[in-house]
């Protein structure tokens, strides 16, 4: 049974269980239940098509997912001898942090709208590409269009690990209905303070959702899976950015999942924050060494199965931010 076989069925069951969700709108934690079909918008301001900035061969995540050769040539964004994450970057965001570096997606919408067969297309042409895998990023609040182009998209020979790419605020019930559709959760773990995720998120439940979705994609992915070209084919990778300020409240979180997730998962630990966009006054600034090496250090004591590490800090012109109004958004000459 080939890949496509096993998986448009458990497609089907899934568009079958959350497609009436769309019409009174809680395929997130926001529930804004507005008829996405009629036109109507919530906070993610989407209706019921997918709107795509950018789908390219990404070299900047981690390196399970965009290739562990040489690394990209600083201005040139593209890496020697290596595939690359097949990105797809979605417009629209169901959380909207105030510091977002993507800001240009979540906020100001940037993007195309596309058809279902264009999205499955956007896929396909990755694979030609030679991707590692597709990676949605910002998919939450587009599950459906995902799941619809999907359907085609294995009907025409789609065959690479799916990555799903969120900020971690994902329904229980959608993350229950993608089970054995994803292969690589990719969420954010953000915050576990009420008070600091409804200041910079406006969500003081984050923590209550999100930890109840990484619990799943921890039962559904307990162990990252790498092939023999050391590219992940399944598994969960958390990602948590500690803040400037914040890093009690990473240590909180470290904790949390090494009591609560398999140990087999990834940890990736940034420390790579700039303020961008509408960053608050209290975080005007950059990460320090001091805020970070001892959550990392944390990190390194609780033997998470798979650790990646960034410097500590980014050095200003080590951090590159990347521009969607340009063709080559990663690209910074």
């Amino acid at each position: 049974m080939t890949g496509a076989d096993r998986k448009i069925p458990l497609i089907e069951k899934a568009l079958e269980k959350l497609a009436p969700l769309e019409t009174c709108c809680t395929l997130c934690p926001r529930t804004c239940r507005v008829d996405r079909t009629a036109g109507e918008k919530g906070i993610c301001q989407t209706g019921s098509r997918a709107s795509v900035s950018h789908a390219l061969l990404h070299f900047g995540e981690e390196p399970v997912l965009s290739g562990t050769a040489h690394a990209p040539k600083r201005g040139s964004g593209k890496a020697d001898g290596q595939s690359g994450s097949g990105t797809i970057f979605f417009s629209g965001c169901n959380l909207k942090c105030l510091f977002c570096q993507n800001y240009q997606l979540s906020w100001l919408l940037e993007g195309e709208k596309v058809t279902d067969e264009e999205l499955a297309g956007l896929m396909l042409d990755l694979q030609g590409q030679g991707a590692l895998n597709i990676n949605f990023v910002s998919p939450t609040h587009i599950v459906l269009p995902i799941l619809r182009a999907l359907r085609i998209a294995y009907g025409r020979g789609l065959r690479l690990p799916l990555v799903w790419n969120s900020n971690g605020y994902d329904s229980l019930e959608v993350i229950q209905a993608l089970e054995g559709i994803i292969d690589i959760y990719l969420p954010d773990l953000k915050y576990r303070s009420p008070a600091v995720s409804k200041k910079y998120s406006g969500a003081a439940d984050y923590f209550e959702h999100a930890s109840a979705a990484l619990r799943e994609m921890s039962v559904q992915r307990p162990v990252l899976e790498t092939g023999p070209d050391g590219a992940a084919r399944r598994g969960l990778i958390v990602r948590h950015l500690v803040l400037p300020g914040s890093a009690e409240d990473s240590l909180v979180l470290l904790k949390w999942m090494s009591e609560n997730l398999s140990p087999y998962i990834g940890l990736s630990l940034m420390s790579q924050y700039r303020p961008c966009y509408r960053a608050p006054e209290d975080i005007q600034r950059s990460l320090t060494p001091e805020e970070y090496r001892p959550v990392a250090g944390l990190a390194i004591k609780l033997g998470f199965g798979h650790l990646f590490l960034q410097p500590e800090p980014f050095q200003p012109d080590e951090h590159l931010v990347p521009d969607f109004s340009k063709k080559e958004p990663f690209r910074w000459k």
